[in-house]
């Protein structure tokens, strides 16, 4: 089969760090799906693995952790899904990635398609989806509120895949004020036609720009990209006992200045349930279904902004390029072999 791969971790202007390659077609066995990819979308952890983690001496890796594709063939223990089912997930980090024709994943932590979606418009959910609603329901626990705090969350980096996709569960299943950041004309309208109450430019200072709305300390502070730049205002701006995520990985991170106001910290990092195969694994594919649900429902809408054609390492490596440039809005999707 065709997939896109490489050998030795590094920077993406190599000429091999990532490359055209053909592998053996996987069996599915077990509780693995095997699923035709039809399309998938890049993330910033593609980038991160790419630069940092060699593939084994002898064997290649590949990369991508949002698909949606259709389930040609099930192992013996498989009992939620069958043959011609059309599907999207995220997959597993310690599995081989989807930037192939055919992939192997556990049944547990997919989703079936939502119908009214191309593949395209569905491979740009599952991995942001996945996070933010963990981290909102999950780990901040959005619908329990602080008291005396202001009901609102603050979204650093909105226009981002996964700010992107929590600005619209915000708004979708709660009744939160939703503040996010976005810096540049284009990056504010996408945030606004999300759904965002109020915008601030991350660019500058962002305790006195919230206070400036007149809101109140949010109870929240959800933080997607850049968190050591922003951990003193997040400190200042954020409600005694407020509640403060992250999903960056800050070179530092002093959690200290958050002592005074007793407000906890939470890390949020989709593959842990598939990493660690936790007793609660099967969440995953039931929130893809609710994620599902919401948008055949009209309530939420696919992030995908762009789609590059076929899936191929040209195409990848120029996908990655815009993901480390920091300048992308919403999702950037590949499709076809």
């Amino acid at each position: 089969m065709k997939a896109v791969a490489y050998q030795t971790a590094g920077s993406l202007d190599r000429t091999d760090a990532l490359v055209d390659v053909d592998l053996d077609k996987p069996v599915a066995a077990g509780r693995d799906l095997l699923v035709k990819v039809e399309a998938i979308s890049v993330n910033p952890v593609d980038t991160k693995v790419r630069a940092n983690a060699s593939a084994e001496p002898g064997d290649w890796k590949v990369l991508g952790w949002d698909v949606s594709g259709e389930v040609v063939a099930v192992g013996a223990d498989v009992r939620n899904f069958s043959v011609g089912d059309t599907v999207f997930y995220a997959g597993a980090l310690n599995r081989p990635g989807a930037n192939s024709e055919y992939h192997l994943v556990d049944e547990r932590i997919v989703g079936r398609k939502p119908a009214a979606l191309t593949h395209p418009e569905a491979a740009a959910l599952p991995l942001t989806a996945i996070t933010a609603w963990e981290m909102l329901f999950d780990r901040l626990q959005v619908s329990k509120p602080v008291a005396g705090a202001a009901p609102a969350v603050l979204i650093i980096g909105g226009a981002g895949g996964v700010g992107s996709i929590a600005i619209q569960l915000l708004r979708a299943l709660t009744d939160l004020t939703v503040i996010a950041t976005a810096s540049r004309p284009q990056t504010q309208d996408w945030v606004r036609a999300l759904g965002a109450h109020h915008v601030v430019d991350h660019s500058k200072p962002l305790a006195p720009q919230v206070a400036e709305l007149g809101n109140g300390q949010p109870a929240f502070v959800f933080s997607t990209t850049e968190t050591g730049l922003h951990l003193a205002d997040i400190a200042d701006l954020i409600a005694p006992q407020g509640r403060f995520g992250l999903i960056d990985d800050p070179a530092v991170l002093d959690i200290n200045p958050f002592k005074r106001k007793s407000v906890s910290v939470h890390w949020e990092f989709m593959f842990t349930r598939s990493m660690f195969q936790t007793a609660d694994i099967d969440e995953q594919g039931k929130l893809l279904n609710e994620i599902a649900a919401l948008v055949e429902a009209g309530k939420i809408r696919t992030t995908l902004t762009e789609v590059m054609r076929p899936i191929n390492a040209q195409n990848l490596k120029a996908a990655h390029a815009v993901l480390e440039s920091g300048k992308a809005r919403g999702k950037l999707v590949l499709e076809g072999f």
